[in-house]
């Protein structure tokens, strides 16, 4: 070994592998995959062995020794370590940093791939025969004693969802013999609730009959069904199979809010273990969950976009739910695609892949109409559900009540009176967007970004969505001095206040990013809308999706329109999904569902269509226009984005790129730009931003593998923060 050479991934923003010698003492053989402790610049990192390289292109005496071998075995196999070079090299990114984040934040650490088990409390049988009236006024012990009584035992991430300053009260029940502290493996086993598979009809059989067909070698499966049609009970009934068969399953799921959900529904159906990967653990839960999915115990891997990057022995089956999902897509640092990785790992693998939803995206619909993808359908909701009659409102000239018109409020009280439960859609958090000054027209503007703040009544404050800054209400306007200041526009806070007044016996609960910050809120809010202690439901996009509420048989959707104009591109398709999914909450559960969409705009034909006949006929049109356009999925685009606080600095960068541009081969490619991004300022900082447009892959990267060649040697690109996104979802 002392003539090898260590070809390492460190992460770093630089775009290639750096050589060391081996360290003066190796445990194991190098091999791939391996994480070596090492120097570099002043400090030192974690970085993962590539490739072991008997010349280096530096002279011997110029290469620094790594300090230590971490792993006496490779933590990724061959396949894992190819698809993460596979991923370095199509979305550009530096492979140190692409390999760190496939792994947990503990193994970029210098921490050995052990893992113990999860601490978590459990009642002892004192504790369980321990009367409330024992507690007296230990209020919190007594809470603490209720839910160990309900759930068996908790971890730590549970108990903070569930009771805030927890820890103190706990550590006295244990020294009083009434809790046990115990530590379990990080898997959750067989709920103590168990169900059995329902029937399935015969679209859901079909489905099933058809990821199982493929199940010895790779074919994608759109899983194209309605709201309420019985998707995830199609994922459960292949999954067994897959299990049966003695091969592991991993789910891709968009956010957070979701896993919780779907991982009860897992637990009461499989008796194994199931990991969960999320954002949401701490780094020892998910180190261990990530560790026991590597050594095959975990059978099945539920978790968000970056559990795509999870080693599994024996793969037999990706699951992508919502794959239309924007959640899929890291938006910063490394910017992959959990959904189009799930594909490619897939095929390396040479195991079937189903991507599922209502409303699936333009990109997927266009791989089915073109034969890479096999199409299953379910076109009618499980059980006695039955699908909602969706209804246009036409707002222009209608009185508005805080943005209500009267056939919307009429028709919530014929549902409130029917015993129904009502849900009205705004996605538009706090009580106003915008506060203006009625004698001068001065409106609140943020300092930091190119955006009116959001007003807050309650809190009587000024608030950013796109930089998180506030301040308090002038008491008069800053311009004129008058006192008449104006909330202008409808948020889901005034929406909630209007309806308190008008519906408030009837029970108002507004859920969005506000009202669910204290953990715990989202659970609780649920609960007591399935108690029907709220009958009157306002939320944002948090409930637009996953969630069964089935005494909901009217949906309102106050304002259609924010996606019809837009200079996204993509924005008339989030609307039109956005729709279906908010729509797919009523008439869940044999009650027959209603509704209704205001908007100014009732002869769109793109909203027309998407409301007199489906998704799929909406979706078909928006593919049209999108040929017409060249437009993805017809065209490939990269964006480049520069910024920087002084406002010149950004388009003087990317002008320069474009003259780079010039002097290379980009046949085929167009260069859109440089302009200012949409949103020009934001957080203190201009932006700028640089598209690239190709028919053709191929031409796209070649030419950005030679630009950012070239800009390694620029001086300017280490002046400026600048990033590269391929495929980018959102254009601003």
């Amino acid at each position: 070994m002392s003539s090898a050479i260590l070809r390492i991934a460190v992460p770093s923003p630089l775009r290639r592998l750096f050589d060391y010698l081996p360290p003066p003492q190796m445990s194991a053989p190098a091999l791939p995959g391996q994480r070596f402790l090492l120097p570099f610049g002043r400090g030192r990192c974690v970085g993962i062995l590539m490739e072991v390289a008997e010349h280096s292109e530096l002279p011997l005496e110029k290469l620094r020794p790594a300090l230590r071998q971490l792993d006496p075995q490779p933590l990724f196999d061959e396949g894992m370590m190819a698809l993460l070079r596979w991923a370095s090299d199509y979305y550009h990114h530096p492979p140190g940093e692409v390999f760190a984040a496939a792994l947990p934040v503990l193994l970029r650490q210098e921490r050995p791939a052990q893992v113990g088990g999860i601490r978590c409390w459990a009642l002892t049988e004192t504790g369980k025969a321990t009367s409330d009236e024992s507690f007296g006024r230990a209020h919190k012990q007594r809470q603490l004693q209720r839910l160990l009584l309900q759930h068996g035992r908790l971890t730590a991430v549970q108990l903070n969802e569930l009771s805030e300053g927890w820890r103190t009260p706990m550590k006295r029940l244990v020294a009083q013999g009434l809790v046990c502290e115990q530590e379990l493996p990080c898997l959750a086993l067989r709920s103590d609730e168990s169900d059995q598979p329902p029937p399935l009809n015969p679209a859901q059989q079909r489905a099933v009959d058809a990821i199982d067909a493929a199940r010895d070698g790779f074919n994608t499966l759109l899983l194209e069904g309605v709201t309420g049609s019985g998707k995830t009970e199609v994922y459960l009934q292949a999954i067994a199979r897959v299990l049966a068969a003695g091969r592991q399953v991993l789910v891709l799921v968009p956010e957070i809010g979701l896993t919780p959900q779907l991982y009860q529904r897992f637990t009461r159906r499989f008796d194994c273990p199931i990991a969960l990967l999320h954002s949401g653990l701490n780094d020892n839960e998910r180190l261990c969950a990530w560790s026991m999915a590597r050594s095959g115990e975990a059978r099945i891997v539920i978790g968000t976009r970056s559990a795509v990057f999870t080693p599994l022995p024996e793969p037999g089956l990706i699951v992508v739910d919502e794959e239309h999902d924007a959640s899929l897509k890291q938006q910063e640092g490394f910017r992959y695609s959990g959904r189009d990785l799930a594909v490619v790992r897939a095929r390396r693998e040479g195991i079937p892949l189903v991507l599922g939803s209502a409303t699936p995206s333009l990109e997927t619909l266009a791989n089915t109409q073109a034969g890479r993808y096999q199409l299953s359908h379910l076109p009618e909701r499980a059980g006695e559900a039955t699908p909602p009659n969706l209804r246009l409102i036409d707002v222009r000239q209608q009185p508005l009540q805080d943005g209500l018109s009267p056939p919307l409020l009429q028709a919530m009280r014929h549902h409130l009176e029917r015993g129904g439960q009502v849900l009205l859609f705004l996605n538009r958090r706090g009580f106003a967007p915008t506060l203006l000054c009625h004698e001068c027209g001065w409106v609140s503007h943020c300092s930091r970004c190119d955006a009116h703040h959001t007003y807050y009544a309650r809190q009587g404050r000024l608030r950013c969505h796109h930089c998180d800054s506030e301040q308090r209400l002038p008491p008069q306007c800053p311009d004129c001095g008058s006192l008449d200041l104006i909330p202008v526009g409808q948020g889901t806070e005034r929406l909630e206040q209007a309806l308190q007044e008008q519906f408030g016996a009837a029970g108002v609960v507004r859920i969005d990013r506000d009202s669910t910050r204290r953990k715990g809120a989202m659970d609780t809010m649920l609960a007591a809308i399935h108690r029907q202690e709220y009958r009157v439901l306002i939320g944002t996009q948090m409930l637009a999706k996953g969630h069964h509420f089935p005494d909901v048989t009217l949906v309102g959707i106050v304002d259609a329109d924010q996606g019809l104009f837009s200079q996204d591109f993509r924005a008339s398709e989030r609307m039109a999904q956005m729709i279906v999914q908010v729509a797919g909450r009523a008439g869940r559960a044999g009650r027959s569902g209603e509704v209704l969409i205001q908007t100014h705009a009732p002869d769109h034909p793109l909203l027309r269509r998407l409301v007199e006949e489906d998704y799929r006929a909406f979706a078909m049109a928006a593919l049209d226009e999108r040929r017409e356009a060249e437009m993805p999925p017809y065209s490939h685009l990269a964006l480049i984005r520069a910024e920087a606080v002084a406002q010149a600095e950004p388009m003087a960068f990317l002008s320069l790129l474009q003259q780079t541009i010039r002097q290379l081969p980009h046949a085929g490619v167009f260069v859109l730009g440089p302009v200012p991004a949409l949103m020009e300022r934001r957080a203190g900082r201009y932006r700028a931003q640089l598209l690239l447009q190709s028919a053709q892959r191929a031409p796209l990267h070649q030419l950005l593998r030679a630009l950012l060649q070239q800009m390694e040697g620029m001086k300017e690109a280490r002046k400026i923060r600048w990033s590269l996104d391929v495929d980018p979802l959102e254009l601003y």
